[in-house]
């Protein structure tokens, strides 16, 4: 057993109907692997952010050693959200239960709940960024544009069925209806005016199972990824589709690539925005990054870009 001193706590949060909801069959296993690891799981059933924002607002930090998230990256994000509004300085464990879990990927987590919790339980963690919109947070991307209803778009049941695969296909089917939107970007340095299909604002470097969207993209370096699809002929949108799969779209001509540190984000027209997954606020938005913010948990044995 861990001499875990005062500090005996852990805080569970999870979403039961996060992925294909297998996480509550791993509930009681989870229960018992932490109580012989000498903690007390403390549980709080995800509840849309009301539950953790009233739990963290009351939470004494000196009786807890982690909090551990499971679900997607929707849940994180609330998480995360609730620990920055109340400066909760916690280290968070992740047990990826979700449809694409991006930012759970980032960190090379297994699929294995077993590995999962010898990381979650371990003493590795790592410090990453957090990015900031409209002073609300976001732990992987900020989406905008005519693409950004592909995962709201698509249906549930064929997600846990396929997987991302889901994604992939729903993209295929949106290509002839998109339209190119006019937006306006200011950075520190450079104001850039585009009409664009799709844009995202990375900190992490996959979404909606799009693996490699941002290719380059480390969570540590104090900087947001900005990848933006400018308007092009129809007929060349397929074809950059299949670069984005692989991760070869930041070096073709119709993409606008570039990194900083605060971003302003305006436009003439009504534009759907996506927070991690889920439906964001409407323009203008307003970027910026808090360094380091986030101790996260890690393989010991795998991990290795500290």
């Amino acid at each position: 057993m861990t001499d875990t001193g005062k500090a005996n706590k852990i805080l569970l949060y999870y979403n039961p109907h996060a992925g294909n909801g297998i996480f509550k069959s791993n509930l009681d296993h989870i229960v018992d692997r932490c109580q012989q690891e000498g903690y007390q799981l403390i549980p709080v059933r995800a509840a849309k952010g009301i539950m953790i924002d009233r739990v963290l607002s009351e939470i004494d930090q000196e009786q807890y050693s982690r909090i551990i998230v499971a679900g997607g990256d929707g849940t994180i994000n609330l998480c995360v959200n609730a620990m920055v509004k109340y400066d909760i300085h916690l280290p968070l464990a992740i047990l990826p239960a979700g449809t694409a879990n991006d930012f759970a990927y980032y960190f090379e987590l297994p699929s294995d709940i077993d590995y999962q919790l010898d990381i979650a339980l371990g003493k590795k963690t790592t410090q990453v960024d957090v990015g900031v919109v409209n002073n609300k947070c976001f732990i992987n991307v900020a989406a905008m544009g005519a693409l950004i209803d592909v995962s709201q778009k698509t249906d549930p049941n064929l997600k846990n069925a396929i997987g991302t695969l889901a994604y992939y296909l729903k993209a295929v089917t949106e290509i002839p209806q998109i339209r190119a939107l006019p937006v306006k970007l200011t950075t520190p340095d450079t104001v850039y005016e585009e009409n664009i299909y799709f844009m995202v604002v990375m900190n992490g470097e996959s979404a909606g199972g799009f693996r490699k969207l941002s290719p380059d993209s480390y969570m540590n370096d104090g900087k947001l990824d900005v990848i933006a699809f400018k308007k092009m002929p129809i007929v060349e949108f397929g074809p950059l589709l299949f670069e984005v799969v692989h991760g070869r779209h930041p070096n073709n001509k119709h993409v606008l690539c570039f990194q900083t540190e605060k971003l302003t984000i305006e436009s003439d027209v009504d534009i759907s925005t996506d927070i991690d997954g889920e439906h964001g606020e409407k323009l203008p938005l307003d970027f910026s990054v808090l360094k380091r913010r986030l101790k996260v948990f890690v393989s010991e044995g795998t991990w290795k870009y500290d």
